[in-house]
């Protein structure tokens, strides 16, 4: 099992910055893409961004420019930089990875959430 924790959220006035991380940990085999998702209230969850192992990144339109993703190997760490934030960036943001001994037998799993409110 992989325990993902996600931390950095908080409450942020349009314009602002805030960064998100998240650490893996427990029983980590290699951990492919990593992700973060994000469910604005009363909507679907949504993806925001994701990186490969390679640091190869894709971003959802609604914040590229504006939202940057970075990952230690290393420490098993994935980052999310957020810039210029709106209010519809306002939303419960989780984060995500894929872990296991290969790609094809990895197992997916999600962080507990942390809040970010762009509100004035």
């Amino acid at each position: 099992q992989v325990q993902l924790v996600e931390s950095g959220g908080g409450l942020v006035q349009p314009g602002g910055s805030l960064t998100l991380s998240c650490a893996a940990s427990g029983s980590i085999f290699t951990i492919y893409t990593m992700g973060w998702y994000r469910q604005p209230p009363g909507k679907q969850r949504e993806l925001v961004a994701s990186i490969t192992r390679g640091s190869r990144t894709n971003y959802a339109d609604s914040v590229k420019g504006r939202f940057t993703t970075s990952r230690d190997n290393a420490k098993n760490m994935v980052y999310l930089q957020m810039n210029s934030l709106k209010p519809a960036d306002t939303a419960v943001y989780y984060c995500n990875a894929d872990s296991g001994p290969t790609m094809s037998t990895a197992t997916n799993y999600w962080g507990q959430g942390t809040q970010v409110t762009v509100s004035s």
